[in-house]
């Protein structure tokens, strides 16, 4: 079996389970592993700072991979190893495209979310969980306009993510429409962005050499070692990347089909510890 050097994970639907939980199973598996000298690196969209403090406190992480592969940042040095972001001209010419659609929308950067404060005012009638509205309303500094903001502060550089919710409406195929309109206008005017989404209503917008397997990659090289080298956790089609260049890419059992289709294991869910499970079988054993 290939050298495991490096284990990155998704965390929702894949690390934690459907409550937003790090389980103690789990939790004992990465310790073992890190006491095996494997690093354990969660990957996530958000930034380091909003990622759950069950998972961003463990004393044994140090790196993480955040903002869709964004960033890597080094928590022991507070820098970031990889940065791959939106110039601030492309994100301020998306953000004129979303406010012709019915959705409320905001931004990373320097790692913290900003949004306009009369789209966060309406977050409960797009948010479809009382996860997104807690993240909605907890972690993005209003602003008057969004777009505005940006330019006065062009100096604080260039845009992390910019994240969209469509209504969340009982009749789900108008939201849907919405999106679709969106992602069609936004891949004939900007190319560059790359267009992922963690929720039926949601749409994450990165620059398109800004995904979990670019930056894993370029994290692997920085410590002298390659993909063999990565074993990776994932669930969601912002995990694909990464599960498919990795030397051992593991989908969970409740993963998207075309996440499974390029897995070389598929791990129980993330309801039944299957990160634990996909350790025991290819690390811990």
């Amino acid at each position: 079996m290939n050298d495991i050097r490096i284990i990155a994970l998704d965390l929702d639907g894949t690390l934690l389970d459907s409550e937003k939980r790090l389980s103690e199973v789990n939790r004992a598996a990465l310790e073992r592993a890190a006491a095996r000298g494997v690093l354990i690196v969660p990957t996530t969209g958000r930034f380091f700072g909003m990622m759950p403090p069950a998972v961003r406190d463990l004393p044994f992480v140090r790196y993480a991979i955040t903002i869709n592969g964004a960033q890597v940042y080094d928590r022991e040095t507070d820098t970031a190893i990889v940065r791959d972001e939106i110039p601030l001209d492309m994100a301020l010419g998306v953000m004129e495209v979303l406010d012709r659609f019915d959705v409320i929308y905001d931004c990373y950067r320097q790692n913290w979310g900003w949004m306009t404060a009369a789209l966060q005012e309406k977050a409960a009638d797009y948010a479809t969980n009382e996860h997104y509205l807690k993240m909605v309303r907890e972690f993005r500094k209003p602003v008057s306009e969004l777009k505005a903001h940006l330019k006065a502060t062009a100096n604080d550089g260039d845009v992390q993510k910019i994240m969209l919710f469509a209504r969340n409406t009982q009749v789900s195929d108008l939201s849907s429409q919405v999106l679709d309109a969106i992602r069609l206008e936004l891949a004939a005017r900007f190319p560059e962005i790359k267009v992922t989404s963690s929720t039926w209503n949601n749409i994450e917008l990165n620059i398109r050499t800004a995904h979990k397997g670019n930056a894993l990659k370029r994290f692997a090289e920085h410590l002298g070692l390659g993909l063999a080298n990565c074993m990776v956790f994932g669930d969601g089609m912002n995990d694909f990347t990464m599960v498919e260049a990795a030397g051992l890419g593991v989908a969970m059992a409740n993963a998207e089909p075309e996440v499974k289709r390029v897995a070389k294991w598929i791990a129980p869910s993330n309801d039944d510890d299957g990160v634990a499970a996909g350790l025991e079988e290819w690390v811990l054993n």
